[in-house]
């Protein structure tokens, strides 16, 4: 098993692309809908109960928060858009930042879109979708919550993702994830070690 993900550790947050750390090495992003369980995935993944702060209140990771797993490789978590209850001009703030840095940032290789299984691809969704098929970035759809649902309904639900991004002509990955059942931990790690170790 590799322990290269349970040994994460919070460096900063940064409201703009000038404070983020040095642009070197490899990044992989989390983005993702204020309450899709983004920071539930990102602890569990790396086995730490408090790596990425969760709370009750969806929308409150509004910087970009990074997160080293050795010199070269780190994770950032992206603000959570979409939330109804943050003002107009702080969701304007959140696009700008986020845009900036899927824009300019060179070390950032994949992106890991969560999305909640009972409510999937929603408008911003396709933006990130859209985004990374156009800029060629690699895409992986975590569906999250799957504890929530029977199985059966999981598995069509991704099935159904799985056509509606093919119709599209998009090429992604993507799979099942409960945080509270801790199912689909190896398949995002077997995901992770192919970006990390690729050419």
């Amino acid at each position: 098993m590799n322990t290269l993900y349970h040994q994460a550790k919070f460096i900063l947050s940064a409201p703009d692309l000038k404070s983020t750390p040095e642009d070197t090495g490899r990044e992989v992003a989390f983005a993702g809908r204020s309450n899709a369980g983004k920071s539930s995935a990102l602890n569990t993944l790396t086995r730490q109960k408090s790596l990425a702060r969760t709370s009750k209140t969806p929308g409150r990771t509004q910087l970009l928060n990074f997160f080293t797993l050795n010199e070269e490789q780190r994770f950032v978590d992206l603000p959570g858009y979409g939330y109804a209850k943050v003002p107009e001009k702080v969701k304007r703030q959140w696009h700008a930042l986020m845009e900036s840095y899927l824009r300019e940032r060179q070390s950032l290789y994949g992106i890991i879109l969560v999305m909640d299984v009972r409510h999937p691809l929603t408008e911003f969704d396709w933006l990130m979708i859209e985004w990374c098929s156009y800029s060629k970035k690699p895409l992986h759809i975590l569906l999250t919550k799957a504890d929530k649902i029977n199985y059966g309904a999981a598995k069509n639900t991704l099935f159904k993702v799985q056509r509606e991004l093919e119709e599209q002509d998009i090429a992604v990955t993507l799979q099942l994830f409960s945080s509270l059942k801790r199912s689909g931990i190896d398949d995002i790690h077997h995901l992770l070690d192919s970006w990390f170790e690729a050419e």
